[in-house]
C-alpha cells in the first residue's frame, strides 16, 4: 500500500475532476496501475483504492459503465472507441483491470 499520484491511475485532468466530484468510482485500464489499499489525493481530498481485479471487456455491465461516468454500456463502448481512436477495438475477450476507489471520510 502506497500513496500514488492520481495521474498514475486516472489518465487525464477531466477524469481526475470526475473522480473528485464523485462522478466516477472505478476505472478499467489495460494494466494494473494501483494496488488495493493504495491512496491518492485530489485537491486535499483523499481516496483509497478498494479493489483491483482482472476482468474482460465482456464482463462489463451497465452498472460498470455508470460507475465510470457513462449512462450505459453502449455509451461506454462508444466513448472508449472515440477516446482511443483507431488504436482500440472492443473485443469481449480483451483483458482489462478494474480499479475501484472511494473517498476517505475523515
Amino acid at each position: 500500500m502506497a500513496e500514488i499520484d492520481p495521474g498514475t491511475l486516472l489518465p487525464n485532468d477531466h477524469v481526475i475532476g470526475l473522480a473528485k466530484e464523485g462522478e466516477i468510482t472505478q476505472l478499467h485500464r489495460g494494466h494494473a496501475y494501483a494496488e488495493e489499499g493504495d491512496t491518492f489525493e485530489i485537491d486535499g481530498t483523499e481516496f483509497e483504492v478498494t479493489d483491483v481485479d482482472e476482468r474482460t471487456l465482456g464482463d462489463l455491465t451497465d452498472e460498470d459503465a455508470r460507475a465510470e461516468g457513462s449512462p450505459d454500456l453502449e455509451s461506454y463502448r462508444e466513448r472508449m472507441v472515440a477516446v482511443h481512436g483507431g488504436n482500440f477495438e472492443w473485443n469481449d475477450d480483451s483483458e482489462v483491470v478494474r480499479h475501484r476507489f472511494e473517498r476517505v471520510e475523515s
